[in-house]
Order: C-alpha cells, then sequence, then structure tokens
C-alpha cells in the first residue's frame, strides 16, 4: 500500500470512531455553533438593513432635492422671460412722454398738421409694442388712489364730486409691466 492510501484509511478510521462514540457531544456541539452563527449574521442583516435605509433617504432627498432646483430654476427663468422687457420699458417712458406732449400741443399750417399726424403715427406704434411686451398704462383718474400704483404729489379739498382718498388729476402717467410698477402715475388726490 501506499502512503496516500494508509492515511486515507486512517483519517477514515478516525472519523468514523469520532463519529460514534461521541455523537451527543457532536449535536450539542452543532447547536452552540449554529446559534453562534445565527446571532452574528442577523446583526449584519440588521446593521445592512439600517445602511440600505438610510442610503434610501439620501437617495430621496437628493432626488428630491434635484427636483426642487428643477423647478426654481424653470421658475427662475420664467419670471426672467416675463420682465425681460423691464429695463427697455422704462428707458422708452421718457420718449413716450415727449411723443404725447408733442401730439397735445395745437399746431397750425398744413405741414405742421402732416407732422403732427407722423408723431402720432409713432407715438401709436411705439405704444403698440410696448403694449405686445405687456407694458401698459395704469388707470388713475377717477380712481380710489392706490401707494402701490400712485404717487400722489398734491392734495386738493374733497367735494361732493371728488370723494375723499380720489385721484382728481393724471400729472404724469404711470406704467406697469404685468403686475411690476414701472412708474407710479404722479396724481393729485382729494383729501
Amino acid at each position: 500500500m501506499s502512503d496516500k492510501e494508509k492515511n486515507s484509511e486512517e483519517v477514515e478510521e478516525t472519523f468514523s470512531t469520532e463519529s460514534g462514540e461521541n455523537e451527543t457531544t457532536t449535536d450539542e456541539e452543532t447547536v452552540e455553533e449554529i446559534n453562534e452563527e445565527d446571532v452574528q449574521p442577523v446583526s449584519e442583516v440588521e446593521d445592512l438593513k439600517a445602511q440600505l435605509s438610510e442610503m434610501e433617504d439620501k437617495y430621496l432627498r437628493a432626488s428630491a432635492e434635484i427636483t426642487n432646483m428643477n423647478n426654481r430654476f424653470r421658475n427662475e427663468q420664467e419670471t426672467l422671460q416675463k420682465y425681460r422687457s423691464q429695463d427697455l420699458g422704462k428707458k422708452l417712458l421718457p420718449a413716450l412722454d415727449n411723443l404725447e406732449r408733442a401730439v397735445a400741443t395745437e399746431v397750425e399750417g398744413e405741414q405742421n398738421e402732416n407732422l403732427k399726424k407722423g408723431v402720432e403715427m409713432t407715438l401709436e406704434s411705439l405704444r403698440s409694442a410696448m403694449q405686445e411686451e405687456g407694458i401698459e398704462e395704469i388707470s388713475a383718474q377717477g380712481e380710489i388712489f392706490d401707494p402701490t400704483m400712485h404717487q400722489a404729489v398734491q392734495s386738493v379739498p374733497a367735494t361732493e364730486d371728488q370723494p375723499a382718498e380720489t385721484v382728481v388729476q393724471v400729472l404724469q402717467k404711470g406704467y406697469k409691466l404685468y403686475d411690476r410698477v414701472l412708474r407710479a402715475s404722479m396724481v393729485v388726490v382729494a383729501q
């Protein structure tokens, strides 16, 4: 017999002898080993579940934050787009005032009438362009005084025809872009 065969027979005899003699001892040891093994994996599983739950929470929070950032960015872009002509409108208001003053003057002669018609057409084109951009005149004459839309520069005593807190006269027109005031109306108010 070779050395390998002898060693394998010895191992088999030892194994069969031990298993037959110590059956009760092996069962008890196996139960203890199983109990110890069960305790460790359960705590590891619980740790892994806790880590998974924490990572899911972080993922959900990050996802919600990204969604909120996208919504905020979209709203900012819409606001910028909506009010993009605010600065240009403010710069054009003095030109609009001057054109209105030119139209309000009395003229004589055919040439002056033709010039006035040209100014009126220019004024109308400017008003139309501003209206397309959302810029509109603030109504003031006969309205109740609104400090967010009107700027009182003078007051007169109230009468039956002109109740208190009513705009009596508009000295300079005011304009707004959607819900933003570009320039408040300068008005005279009855007190």
